[in-house]
């Protein structure tokens, strides 16, 4: 069959309106390895902390759980530019590489100066891993699949950071007394095996068809779009682009300029990652063998206290996966928006939930209102807010500068998460844990009535509509007054 002729941007619809195959998914989840390992390298530090044969103070210890944050922060900022001027495979690549450095680094650590140094290394490619990888998907993804295909990449860091806690399982429970010499090593080590195997695999990917197209690169974009099994010739491509160029000059503007649509959707994708961070999630998987730790020791013994915290926050893990699969279900079909508003009114109750188990009990009492306000929290974080996050930081831009303000976004994300887990030793040696989950709770309120003002529905939609939406918001917004 004779590929059809096109009208306006008609090579971007064969991709927008393609039945995602086998090679789609494939694809998505090698894209999302990074995420994988996102996952594991920030939660095996949890399971490691209560071993390491150095003694750490409020802030130091504060900087190794959150160095590979700051570390991610700074890869975002450098990826985006790099990604838009470079494309999207060649920096999921390096990325695979550092992080394969890092981990290997981690476990050779002979001192606490490296460790705190390799931690950081594996954050420059953790985030840029995060700024890319879902603009990336959003790039070949069809409009109705793309919020399944995203959210894989949250969906990979639940299963990171399950898979940390058991792996850490595995080597803590038969090996307790090796905990303090040889278990945190490995522990931290084994993170290198599926980046290898990623820095590998990647080298097989598509470039995103979408970039190639802006680039002029035609024949590239042909190639591409072979792979996704989608056949048009790259004379069809030209005359597409040409006409998307078109539209975009009579629109009066630029696709190459920071817009005030650009703008606009960039200042939300930056105040919903910071309220993803700042209401508590990573308290649990950074800190949670730590804090519960003191309420599982019935006896003398720190070690199989630590151990059973390690095992108690693995079970956490498991919810956490769990609910990130409805997530997968429900996105393209209930929609960001009133799954997001969903999330946070259920995080902002769980919390109250915990911090209450805190406050006013004791015993197994205690012990089951904290799980019980946890998991509840973790399910409402899966379900509603996290992947959303990594979703709309990668469907609210345009192609043209897609990887610089899906980087900023990841940033925000990175800057966020590295302040407060920082912070939480000394908030906790402050006020205490139930003061800091009534703030958490709080926090989840306020981010409820953001998401309820700003955030767009946008499912079903292409990534050119989506952009739209903005440009019309900020156009509204700068109307003189009559």
């Amino acid at each position: 069959m004779a590929p059809q002729q096109e009208s306006a941007a008609g090579v971007l619809d064969h991709l927008d309106t393609r039945v995602p195959t086998s090679f789609y998914w494939s694809l998505t989840l090698l894209a999302t390895v990074g995420g994988f390992l996102f996952g594991y390298d920030t939660a095996n530090i949890g399971s490691v902390v209560n071993f390491l044969p150095w003694s750490l103070g409020s802030l130091a210890l504060g900087y190794l759980v959150a160095g590979a944050s700051i570390g991610a922060a700074v890869g975002a900022l450098a990826a985006g530019p790099t990604s838009d001027r470079l494309g999207r495979k060649s920096l999921l690549i390096v990325d695979a590489a550092i992080y394969a450095v890092g981990a290997l680094l981690s476990a050779f650590a002979w001192d606490a100066w490296v460790l705190l140094f390799a931690r950081t290394l594996i954050g420059l490619a953790i985030g840029a891993d995060s700024a890319i990888a879902t603009a990336y998907i959003a790039e070949y993804a069809p409009k109705a699949r793309r919020g399944a295909l995203g959210i894989l990449q949250q969906w990979m860091i639940t299963v990171g950071i399950l898979i940390s806690y058991v792996v850490a399982l595995a080597v803590l429970v038969p090996l307790p007394q090796h905990a303090r010499s040889f278990d945190w090593r490995l522990l931290l080590g084994l993170g290198a095996v599926p980046a290898l195997f990623a820095l590998v695999l990647r080298t097989r990917m598509p470039e995103s068809p979408r970039w190639l197209m802006r680039q002029g690169r035609y024949d590239d974009t042909h190639d591409a779009l072979a792979k996704l099994d989608i056949d048009v010739s790259a004379e069809q491509i030209e005359r597409s682009a040409h006409e998307i160029e078109r539209q975009e000059a009579q629109a009066g503007r630029s696709s190459r300029n920071w817009t005030r649509g650009v703008k606009r959707a960039l200042i939300v994708v930056c105040v919903f990652f910071a309220f993803q961070q700042i209401t508590g999630i990573n308290l649990t998987f950074y800190y949670g063998p730590k804090l519960l730790q003191p309420y599982l020791q019935s006896g003398g013994d720190k070690v199989q206290a630590a151990v059973a915290a390690v095992a108690v926050t693995a079970l956490m893990s498991v919810v956490n996966v769990v609910a990130t699969y409805f997530a997968f279900k429900f996105v393209d079909r209930v929609g960001r928006r009133k799954l997001a508003l969903g999330g946070y009114a259920v995080m902002s109750v769980a919390m109250l939930i915990g911090a209450a188990g805190v406050a006013f009990t004791g015993g197994l009492t205690r012990i089951l209102l904290i799980m019980l306000g946890l998991n509840i929290f973790i399910a409402a974080f899966a379900i509603g807010v996290g992947g959303t996050g990594w979703l709309i930081q990668g469907e609210y831009f345009p192609t043209a500068v897609r990887g610089r303000a899906a980087a900023l976004g990841a940033a925000a994300d990175w800057i966020a998460n590295f302040a407060l887990i920082l912070l939480v030793p000394t908030m906790l040696n402050g006020f205490g844990l139930a003061w800091l989950m009534v703030l958490f709770a709080v926090l989840s309120a306020v981010a409820l009535l953001f998401v309820n003002s700003f955030i767009p529905e946008t499912k079903e939609l292409s990534v050119e509509e989506i952009t739209e939406i903005f440009e019309r918001q900020a156009a509204h917004q700068h109307q003189p007054a009559h």
